[in-house]
């Protein structure tokens, strides 16, 4: 086995390490706004679902990679309270990857990916009408680690197009969803399996 010590280990290499082991992660692909109306769209994939109740989630958001400043997706969150998460799907990828490309804070990314903006129903940001499922949130709490602020939002609504929701289900096969690898790699939810909890 190789070892690896992270306290001997530069961040670069650190980050390329954890992006290839926590595989794969879904994508937050958050639609914010700020006070002067501009909105902002980006993809994060340190991205999980805290709990049901409340429905919470979380997203870790690190500093620029050009000039380690502070990303305009926290900027707007810690000054709004407010965003939301679109999920990507295949149909979407492409979309979002040009979303992921650190444009000026004036730059409207709805704009540049040639997505559609919608209104949400409880929260400022926009929706992203071409994804089938956006979830509208407020921040319960910022929680700062190094360089990383974790974002916990409570899901205050949910938008879920009809063809992928049955009582309250979400069927994969309808959604067609990705995955972050590492690198320039995602991956599909085509090849399923199933493996039934074993009861006590």
């Amino acid at each position: 086995m190789i070892v690896v010590d992270p306290k001997t280990t530069n961040e670069k290499n650190l980050y390329k390490l954890m992006i290839g082991c926590i595989v794969p992660r879904p994508i937050a692909f958050i639609s914010t706004t700020n006070t002067e109306e501009g909105n902002n769209l980006a993809p994060f994939s340190f991205f999980m679902g805290v709990g049901a109740n409340p429905p919470s989630l979380a997203i870790s958001i690190s500093k620029r990679g050009n000039d380690g400043g502070t990303k305009d997706t926290l900027k707007n969150i810690l000054e709004m309270n407010e965003f939301v998460v679109n999920v990507v799907t295949e149909e979407i990828a492409e979309q979002m990857n040009i979303t992921s490309a650190e444009f000026p804070s004036h730059i409207d990314e709805f704009i540049v990916s040639k997505l559609t903006p919608i209104p949400s129903a409880k929260v400022r940001p926009p929706r992203v009408k071409e994804s089938p499922i956006n979830m509208e949130c407020r921040m319960l709490q910022s929680v700062t680690v190094g360089d990383s602020t974790i974002i916990i939002g409570e899901i205050v609504y949910f938008h879920i197009a009809e063809d992928v929701f049955e009582n309250y289900r979400i069927d994969i096969s309808e959604l067609h969803p990705i995955g972050r690898l590492a690198g320039d790699h995602y991956s599909r939810t085509r090849d399923i399996f199933d493996l039934v909890r074993p009861k006590t």
